[in-house]
């Protein structure tokens, strides 16, 4: 390098430091009291170009006046860019005058720092306007927002599956977004990397930028979020400092609407290529900590990201600017509209019903902005609007959507990928399109299969909305509105160690409760078809059920000819954490199992699984068919579903993160005789909340404790006889920081009260 320098710039005795670099290597130089700046780049004719461009960049935006930019400086024969030899190689060389300053990185944070920034970089692209370059138009590569897509190729290069299914989530979202809007958006030439290692500081505010490699002719807003990130990606909340870099933006060049619209997604785009290329470089130069320095900062600040709702912050930013919000509606307005068309017998949640928008994993967004935590919706299993889940319907959307008359592969596919998460003798399944289409199939296969009609079920069970559903869900029948219990149905006591006669839940309650439904069954005269119930009682408080007690009955159930129903609808597919099943958890197998809800994450799905024997039951009689059920969109959902539970290792994290989540709530019960009981498995919990001193129902604490975290953007909900128990059953991407912030707000609640 020092006969380089003394050739091609006469510099005698330079001293030379070489600096850290992503793509280059760069020098620093110092001779006769004066500092440079060597830029090296392996030889490649599109680079070449680029440099140049760079270079007429930054002799056009050079004023002897100030310092703020570097400038290029010519070699002897006057050319700013030259192909050198250099180790044998031939090499891109330029040299740039050296700017003194403090890093942005190295010096504290403070609002005036924050608005002395927007008001540089605005200042900055104000006079970029004037330039153009066809190098920079026709320049495309994964460092420009707009190219985001070029970053797909890195995906696979992160090492969590949760991790990348969040980049792959804001990807999506970039496409709804962004990519409608992306003709309408101001495009021009910008700096493209004001991080906090290019941005120079002197006396608290901003007086220089270096590093021009990054030029992109692409939406100006873009220079916004890529500042935006590296200003705050080491906050705690993010949001303010945004918003006050944003603002002073504005006062010198005024954004538009739709780029404000869009700055949400544009600014989890740039996070996503970083963490991108972070664990792309991990992958093929693990020993480059430069291109890996920042990974931390920014995977913290796109889960944060994810906790903020992209409504809540266009309305923050645009408060900010002064620019017209959208009207919220008011709750009396879209009740009126609902029941206008909808019968009021449709109910909402909560005192405060909730207009959401949006929903992403663990968090859904309302129309007023706010993120809330879903703690209690069990639907969306692997998230809500799973990038996985969405891709696998929308592709198969676009391909093909039958019946099941016609061959596909999708249907023996997805039969098979199912029926091998049960034992050997559950072997057939039919496919329906709902929970509640399951559970009227399985009580006339188990009628075909015994040729009889009489069904013992739970009391305080619920197994669906058809007619045969709410005829077997006392939930239902024994409503005081409800139809009555029908004379075929038999009915057992819950086996409730709470709150009933047998409490010592250690397999000889399971055996006094057996013994108590036996008896009913053996009394009524009546053999029995089928007895169903679910393994944790749902809407009877989030019971499960007392040790043993399958074990007991089943065989009584069997001995009369009939068979038994497994309702999986709530508690399968990985929720329960020690078990995939939650049948499992009783050391049985049932002859057919019902399932719904979260099969498909959402999408309508249902099904019902069964032994060989009663599936050719069945088939002696007239021809079964649904016309949506196992159709190729909802087979392609279901192996998504199944294939995330997988990648991510839900069915772990239900159980650690549940034990996590029953220890907390176990320990607010020692402080807090309110608290009657916590109950459930893995991410399927119930917490009783009673009178103190008693086992008296306390419905309204329990229903002040709901109400007030959803007052504080937290959703849970309450169930049981008395509607006095809370039930919290979130997707499985629930983490142990959720769970400690819902304790923590039932706490609150608890001592203000």
């Amino acid at each position: 390098m020092k006969e380089i320098l003394l050739e091609h710039f006469g510099f005698q005795s330079p001293i030379v430091k070489k600096l850290n670099g992503y793509i280059n290597a760069n020098y620093l130089v110092e001779s006769d009291g004066l500092k440079y700046i060597i830029k090296t780049y392996e030889y490649d004719k599109e680079q070449h170009a680029i440099a140049e461009a760079e270079s007429e960049t930054l002799i056009d935006l050079h004023n002897p006046a100030t310092s703020a930019y570097p400038k290029p400086i010519a070699f002897k024969d006057g050319q700013f860019v030259k192909v050198i030899p250099l180790d044998g190689q031939p090499t891109i060389c330029r040299m740039l005058s050296f700017l003194a300053g403090d890093f942005l990185g190295e010096v504290p944070a403070t609002e005036e720092l924050a608005q002395s920034l927007g008001i540089f970089l605005a200042k900055l692209d104000l006079k970029l306007q004037k330039f153009d370059s066809y190098v920079f138009r026709a320049r495309q590569w994964e460092w420009d927002i707009q190219f985001l897509h070029f970053n797909k190729k890195y995906l696979n290069d992160i090492p969590n599956a949760h991790n990348r299914n969040i980049v792959n989530h804001f990807m999506l979202q970039f496409e709804e977004h962004v990519v409608p809007k992306s003709l309408e958006l101001r495009k021009q030439i910008i700096h493209n990397d004001p991080n906090e290692w290019n941005i120079l500081v002197n006396e608290g505010q901003v007086n220089g930028i270096i590093d021009f490699g990054d030029l992109a002719h692409t939406y100006l807003i873009n220079e916004l979020a890529v500042a935006i990130v590296y200003l705050c990606y080491d906050k705690t909340d993010p949001l303010p400092w945004a918003t006050t870099m944003l603002k002073a933006y504005h006062s010198v060049l005024p954004l538009k609407e739709n780029e404000v619209e869009v700055l949400y997604y544009l600014i989890a785009a740039r996070l996503c290529i970083s963490v991108c290329n972070s664990a792309h470089a991990r992958q093929t130069d693990p020993d480059n900590n430069y291109a890996t320095v920042s990974e931390d900062a920014a995977w913290s600040m796109l889960h944060k990201w994810l906790k903020i709702s992209p409504l809540g912050v266009e309305m923050t930013f645009k408060e900010a600017l002064g620019m017209p919000l959208s009207p919220i509606p008011t709750t009396e307005d879209q009740l009126t509209r609902r029941h206008h068309v909808l019968s009021p017998i449709l109910s909402t949640s909560y005192k405060r019903p909730i207009s959401m928008t949006h929903a992403a994993f663990q968090y859904m967004y309302d129309n007023e902005g706010n993120a809330i935590l879903d703690a209690y919706n069990n639907i969306p299993h692997v998230g809500h609007s799973h990038p996985k889940v969405v891709a696998a319907g929308q592709r198969q959307m676009a391909l093909l959507n039958t019946n099941t008359r016609y061959f596909y592969d999708l249907l023996p596919t997805y039969a098979e990928r199912l029926l091998a998460k049960f034992p050997d003798s559950l072997s057939k399944v039919f496919f329906v399109n709902s929970g509640s289409a399951a559970t009227d199939l399985a009580i006339r296969l188990a009628a075909a299969h015994t040729g009889r009609k009489n069904i013992m079920v739970m009391e305080h069970g619920y197994h669906g909305n058809t007619q045969i559903g709410i005829d077997v869900s006392d939930y239902k029948f024994n409503n005081k509105k409800g139809q009555g219990q029908k004379e075929y149905i038999l009915k057992a006591p819950i086996p409730d160690t709470y709150r009933g006669p047998h409490t010592n839940n250690d397999g000889s309650a399971g055996k006094a409760y057996a013994k108590e439904a036996i008896e009913i069954m053996e009394k009524s005269g009546m053999p029995l078809a089928a007895f169903i119930t679910e393994p944790i009682v749902g809407c009877g408080g989030q019971v499960p059920l007392a040790k043993g007690y399958l074990k007991e009955i089943y065989p009584a159930v069997r001995k009369q000819g009939g068979v038994c129903i497994s309702d999986e609808v709530q508690t399968g597919f990985g929720r329960m954490g020690d078990h995939f099943w939650g049948y499992e958890a009783q050391g049985v197998v049932p002859d057919i199992v019902i399932l719904g809800k979260p099969m498909a994450n959402g999408h309508p799905m249902g099904a019902v699984v069964c032994t060989d024997e009663i599936a050719a039951s069945f088939g002696k009689g007239v021809e079964f068919f649904s016309s949506f059920g196992g159709n190729p969109v909802s087979c392609a959902i279901g192996l998504s579903v199944l294939d995330v539970i997988e990648e991510e290792q839900l069915q772990q994290i239900a159980k650690d993160v549940g034990e996590y989540y029953m220890s907390l709530l176990k320990g607010l019960q020692k402080n807090y005789p309110c608290i009657g009981d916590v109950r459930g498995s893995g991410l399927f919990l119930g917490v009783e909340i009673v009178q103190e001193g008693s086992l008296n129902p306390d419905t309204q604490l329990a229903h002040l404790i709901k109400n007030e975290l959803r007052n504080n953007n937290i959703l849970i909900s309450t169930d049981g006889p008395d509607d006095s128990v809370l039930k919290t059953k979130p997707p499985l991407c629930f983490t142990k920081e959720n769970a400690e912030l819902v304790v923590e707000s039932i706490e609150k609640v608890l001592k203000s009260r």
